[in-house]
């Protein structure tokens, strides 16, 4: 050991005694921050990651590490210094290691100095440090083997030029083998086994933050080969001119013994798909705990198939093997119940019938280019999961994500595919488990409790139906499995003990079937399983086949795995378009794509006064103008312990020729403010926002045109860090969200102090508010923001959840579904009044065939009922979501993220909110000006510098501390 470490300092220092040190260090930093900040845009991309810097490190290694290795035997051949080392008492394998551990500590140094950037990074973003890991140790593992290929090249020459450039060439082979322009050329069969012997390729799926044995081994095992063929060149050079005798022949066989070994071992370690650490926050390339509870939980088989054609495109073709791989996964945790397989339809016209036939799967054309021709190559790049009777195919829209970083540049990678094949799991499972038998999911005995007045009290209609409801129970029964307990009770009975109970406990209250018929009596009917209670409406028709699909409703809430549904109410469309968009109105299409992959959505406009009796939850996205029926019907939900989620603003803005913003009454204001919370009639402006498009006038020479350039909007505050609450699931791992106009949300503590109010999110410290309708930026007035900032500034809370127990905004009021027919409005036109005589007649012939409805106010929710109020009109709308994500080359989806997080939180499924978000492109940088990007890049330039400065210092110190003790020794001697 000593003697190896004599040599290591000697040739580390000997870099420094000579301007090679300098020049590397040097060019390595000057030539990754150029890469960084110029060639891969790093601001531009506006991603916190550290991709720029380890894009291009493989062919940046080559050069560099062949430029400091070119000289390390070559010169001392030249100088005819390697005679003397070889008969000194130090071996070639100590002499050829010391080296190697020097230029390994050079570029270790090297890497050491670009600190400086993904500390930069993380101050920016949220930034994920396994990548970041990943990265350093891969071009650690990466230098090394290309170290030890440039010191054997260097020992077979005694021209550094040449070694130079044979180390080149050699490491450019090993990074083509893996590289894209070649595997492209071939099927993935050998596509395969090309990644696996390339540098590049192996290096890449280290610096996604998987550090994978076998591709830590293979770098390993070049630098294994290249040092044992580097120790055999120098015992070759000390047997110069001495005849061959048996310990030369022992000695090739004892180096080849132990490459042979070397490279066997990377067989055999491919056959081991367990040794790998997932250093990724969240663990975007392992299997989760929620996935793996999924897959333990499977009733019947679960087939996954994988139709992959032996040649892709090439940015698609290094995702297969992660596909794959995962795949395996998801195999071994469902044991016996998953079965993975992959074909390639081009091989069998069968499979490729089936594909088109049975699950609509067809290939997509691409164009390629081949070795002798170019044209287009159709291939398949698809899923299909199977779950009983039950499919559903994932394709290029589900699996990958897609960045424009230029008009040429595409960055492509896996969106999220565990999210993507869990979740359709999931729901296969749901819908399945849904067409069957939902007390089979139940693991306590449910008791159906109808609190019922006496016949003679009910209208005939409800007597009636008092039947059908014995009849409809008696029928569950049979299917229950001992599962069903009946009990009917008179609220009335015993002076109405139960009653004033029920109306305690509950808020129930006694009801009435019209105006012309006062009389009250009770009609509610109820499930109670394991302390939960449900609230079964009375069907709008009063018929049998409703009455038991709303008894079943309540049931499948109850059991746990079955597919819920989200009634929602959106404002109705209102067309046009216009400069900024290319359609204006509120439509929410990718809203529903992507809340459909999870819940059954229902479209209601709740104008008969009713929730629909299967939801769930109940969406509101910018109501407009709701009238007592609907007010009745969304209080009413609550009331009976449902969850209410509202998007709702005190401004809306029509995003069409221009921006114009208008006040928006939502018809909920006073139901609002009754619960405690208050919308303020103004606008949050935050200096921390995301850009806007905004067209700008520029000269070409005598002819002006307008560019689109990217601009701060204030109206767009951006939501991170400390306005996302970290204690609560929907927004602890959201990262960023970005809202659109909205208003401050005030609550009154006073109403909400028996209540658990979560505020969710709140804009930064530095906003501000206004009152103007003009929300058209003027950069040329106020060039920072666009906008006249307030003196005034502080954080507004833009979102809240609140759950517990609420009184009804209509306790005590008559209910609006008991409406007089002289109270219905007239006819708009005014025309052809119905004479009175004919009215009458009309009164009289009407009354029998009137319709029963029968309704009830419930004067207080459970604590089970959850509001969760949005500041922001335009929320997660089409117009807005493609408006946020221009400038970004990819859809901007945390809108989306955030109500599927608020789904599975209110319907307390967070299995799949904890896989969710993980997406690569979600990670962005904090807005930021130009001053403020100058001066970060500016920075990490100076930084660099110093850091250059620091090691000359380091070095002039060791070398003054040397002197000295030559000095002493000599002053001694």
């Amino acid at each position: 050991m000593d003697k190896f470490m004599a040599i290591f300092r000697k040739e580390f220092n000997t870099f420094f005694a000579s301007p090679a040190a300098w020049l590397f260090l040097g060019t390595f930093l000057a030539v990754n921050l150029f890469i960084f900040f110029w060639a891969e845009a790093f601001f531009a991309r506006n991603l916190a990651d550290l991709k720029p810097l380890f894009t291009w490190m493989p062919v940046l290694l080559i050069f560099l590490v062949a430029a400091l290795t070119m000289r390390s035997w070559s010169e001392e051949r030249r100088a005819g210094t390697l005679e003397s080392l070889l008969t000194s008492p130090v071996s070639p394998l100590q002499l050829v290691l010391g080296k190697f551990a020097a230029s390994l500590a050079l570029v270790a140094l090297a890497l050491l100095l670009t600190l400086p950037l993904p500390i930069t990074v993380s101050l920016l973003g949220d930034v994920d440090w396994g990548p970041v890991i990943g990265g350093y140790l891969a071009s650690l593992f990466l230098a090394a083997a290309y170290i030890a290929i440039g010191l054997f090249l260097s020992a077979r020459t005694d021209n550094p030029i040449v070694a130079l450039i044979l180390t080149v060439v050699v490491g450019g082979i090993f990074y083509l083998l893996g590289a894209s322009v070649l595997t492209s050329l071939f099927g993935q069969g050998i596509s395969g086994v090309l990644s696996l012997l390339g540098t590049g390729s192996r290096f890449d799926a280290i610096t996604r933050g998987v550090l994978d044995i076998r591709d830590l081994y293979y770098y390993v095992s070049l630098v294994g080969v290249f040092l044992a063929l580097n120790v055999l060149t120098l015992e070759r050079l000390r047997w110069a001119g001495n005849p061959r005798n048996a310990k030369h022949v022992q000695w090739y066989a004892i180096v080849g013994l132990a490459i042979a070994n070397v490279l066997v071992a990377n067989v055999w370690l491919q056959s081991v798909g367990s040794a790998r650490l997932d250093l990724t926050a969240g663990k975007l390339y392992s299997l989760s705990s929620a996935t793996r509870q999924y897959m333990g939980s499977l009733q019947e088989p679960l087939l996954i198939r994988g139709y992959f054609s032996d040649k892709t495109h090439p940015l698609l073709e290094p995702l297969v093997p992660q596909i794959k791989d995962l795949l395996k996964e998801y195999q071994v945790a469902g044991v016996s119940k998953v079965q993975v397989e992959f074909v390639n339809p081009h091989q069998d016209q069968a499979l490729e019938a089936e594909a088109a036939e049975k699950y609509g799967i067809r290939p997509v054309p691409f164009r390629m280019a081949s070795r002798y021709q170019a044209g287009v190559v159709n291939s398949y790049f698809n899923l299909v999961v199977a779950y009983g009777d039950q499919y559903q195919t994932l394709g290029y829209e589900d699996l990958i994500e897609v960045k424009a970083e230029s008009e040429e540049s595409l960055d492509v990678r896996l969106k999220n595919p565990e999210y993507a094949i869990t979740r359709t799991v999931r729901k296969l499972a749901n819908a399945y488990q849904a067409g069957g038998n939902a007390f089979a999911a139940l693991d306590k005995p449910v008791t159906f409790h109808g609190y019922v007045s006496a016949n003679d009290k009910l209208p005939k209609a409800l007597a009636d139906l008092r039947k059908e409801l014995e009849g409809t129970l008696d029928e569950l029964k049979q299917t229950a499995g001992g599962k069903l307990n009946v009990s009917f009770a008179d609220p009335d009975a015993d002076g109405g003990t139960l009653g004033q109970k029920l109306q305690q406990d509950f808020g129930y209250s006694p009801q009435i079937a019209s105006l012309f018929d006062p009389k009250p009596f009770w009609f509610y009917m109820q499930l109670d399983s394991n302390g939960t209670a449900v609230n079964i409406p009375l069907p709008a028709e009063l018929d049998k086949n409703s009455l038991k699909q709303a008894i079943t409703a309540g049931l499948q809430r109850l059991a746990p795995g079955f597919l819920k549904t989200v009634a929602l109410v959106t404002p109705p469309d209102t067309g046009g378009g216009g400069m900024f968009m290319p359609a204006a109105g509120k439509r929410y299409e990718e809203l529903r794509k992507t809340l459909g992959e999870n819940v059954r959505l229902v479209d209601t406009d709740l104008k008969n006064g009713a929730v629909p009796a299967e939801a769930d939850v109940v969406m509101l996205l910018a109501p407009e103008n709701l009238d007592d029926k609907q007010r009745f019907a969304i209080d009413q939900f609550l009331m009976k312990g449902g969850t209410v989620v509202l998007a709702t603003g005190a401004f809306d803005v029509d995003i069409g020729q221009s921006l114009t913003a208008s006040e928006h009454t939502s018809g909920l204001e006073d139901w609002l403010k009754h619960h405690g919370f208050t919308l303020a009639k103004s606008m949050v402006l935050d200096p921390q926002n995301a850009a806007l498009p905004v067209p700008v006038p520029r000269r070409l020479g005598p002819i002006t045109v307008e560019e689109i350039r990217m601009m701060p909007y204030p109206h767009f505050p951006d939501v991170r860090k400390a306005g996302l609450n970290a204690d609560s699931p929907v927004t602890a791992a959201l990262g960023q969200l970005t809202l659109n106009w909205a208003s401050p949300l005030e609550v009154n503590k006073d109403a909400n102090a028996q209540r658990k109010v979560t505020e969710l999110l709140h804009s930064s410290a530095q906003s501000w508010t206004s009152v103007e309708t003009n929300v058209i930026p003027d950069y040329g007035l106020y060039p920072q923001t666009g906008f006249k900032p307030e003196q005034e500034r502080a954080a507004q809370l833009l979102a809240v959840a609140v759950e517990g127990r609420f009184d009804s905004f209509f306790k005590g009021k008559q209910s609006p579904l008991l409406v007089k027919p002289e109270d219905k409005p007239a006819d708009a036109a005014g025309a052809n009044p119905t004479p009175p005589a004919e009215q009458t007649q009309a009164k009289a012939e009407d009354k029998p065939a009137d319709k029963t409805v029968v309704s009830g106010v419930i004067e207080r929710s459970p604590e089970s009922a959850r509001l969760i109020v949005l500041s922001s009109n335009a929320f997660a709308s089409d117009a807005v979501l493609r408006l946020a994500s221009q400038g970004r080359g990819t859809l901007y989806s945390a809108p989306l993220e955030f109500v599927q997080n608020v789904l599975d939180w209110t319907l307390e499924d967070e299995g799949l909110l904890n896989i969710r978000s993980r997406a690569h492109f979600a990670r962005t940088l904090e807005p930021l000006e130009h001053s403020q990007q100058v001066f970060w890049e500016y920075l990490n330039y100076a930084l660099a510098a110093l850091g250059l400065f620091l090691i000359g210092l380091w070095r002039w110190w060791l070398r003054r501390r040397a002197q000295q003790r030559d000095q002493q020794w000599l002053a001694e001697v």
